[in-house]
């Protein structure tokens, strides 16, 4: 019967910390977003490894075959 009850305590408390991390998560995308879209702006092509990572995640294609017209579409 302990077992059962600790399982099931465990179960709920993973359920609230997966909700209230998911909020923070959720904050910290949208200012890492905010924080690259900056870099870009203020840098120029090609841009540093992260930038680049973000980039192609955005686009769906390795950072070798972007162009710079593409960046510019991303950010309008």
């Amino acid at each position: 019967m302990s077992t059962r009850v600790r399982y099931d305590r465990m179960r709920d408390k993973q359920a609230v910390s997966r909700t209230r991390n998911g909020h923070e998560k959720r904050k910290e995308r949208a200012n890492r977003d905010a924080r690259i879209v900056r870099l870009i702006k203020a840098g120029k092509f090609p841009y540093t490894p992260a930038v680049q990572s973000w980039i192609s995640v955005r686009l769906g294609i390795p950072f070798s075959r972007v162009t710079e017209e593409q960046v510019k579409a991303l950010l309008s």
